[in-house]
């Protein structure tokens, strides 16, 4: 009786490296031919590699469009970001993490399965300088009672509400949150301090988790893997083990 399964078992061990190594020459060549979009400076062929609007870190606005990729280009792609491409080995530094993707490094960048640039987790130093302006504009827009943050992390619209996320000087997170028909500047209707991230996996898909009188409120942040149907955020209330609200969200920019 043993004999069928041993036979099957032995076959998929026999084929099972060819099919990975097929696979893997597809990917590499995805990858090889991104690389050289970088390595040649081929703004034009990279804004075909781009699953737009591309994600930078809030409050810094999205790419939404080859234009805007062309104008901002030098701030995503520094000579170390460009470096760490272009000297990448497809088959070393390169990982095919599952459906997520395709990871340079330790989730440096990320390309889809079709070799399209879909999130680049480096902030340059030009970034960098003009998300600090963003943040001090921020601080300036918002109700005295929420001023004192460290970086804003996201604004999130809901059907029903306007969700800001900080994160606050001692490392936690504070949920502030509206009304939609109330702006930024207007007192909150709730605060809760003291709030987690849980990051789930190297994508950048992430919860933040705040905690109060007996309920957790529940904002996920889907970076990678979505569904083009699915909602880029979601707002769920629990009550115990329970959910007593799910909302989905957008996440504004």
């Amino acid at each position: 009786m043993k004999k069928p399964f041993i036979v099957i078992l032995l076959l998929t061990l026999y084929f099972l490296p060819a099919f990975s190594q097929t696979g893997t020459v597809e990917y590499q060549k995805l990858i090889s031919d991104f690389i050289t979009c970088i390595k040649q400076q081929d703004k034009d062929g990279l804004s075909k590699k781009i699953v737009f609007p591309l994600k930078r870190q809030y409050p810094l606005p999205p790419i939404k469009n080859k234009q805007e990729l062309l104008s901002r280009y030098n701030e995503v792609f520094d000579d170390s970001l460009v470096k760490s491409i272009v000297t990448s080995v497809p088959d070393k530094d390169w990982s095919k993490m599952g459906w997520r993707g395709l990871m340079l490094r330790n989730g440096q960048l990320w390309l889809n399965e079709e070799g399209k640039l879909i999130a680049v987790n480096y902030q340059s130093a030009v970034e960098s300088q003009k998300k600090g302006l963003l943040i001090d504009k921020e601080r300036s827009l918002v109700h005295t009672s929420i001023k004192d943050f460290k970086r804003p992390v996201c604004l999130l619209e809901t059907g029903k509400f306007r969700i800001r996320i900080d994160e606050m000087a001692d490392g936690h997170y504070r949920y502030a949150s509206w009304s939609l028909k109330n702006k930024q500047n207007d007192k909150p209707d709730l605060i809760i301090e003291n709030g987690e991230v849980i990051f789930e996996g190297t994508g950048g898909n992430h919860r933040y988790e705040f905690k109060n009188n007996g309920y957790v409120y529940s904002c996920s942040v889907t970076l990678l893997g979505a569904n083009y149907d699915d909602p880029p955020a979601e707002l769920t209330i629990y009550k115990g083990e329970n959910a007593i609200l799910h909302q989905p969200a957008t996440i504004a920019e």
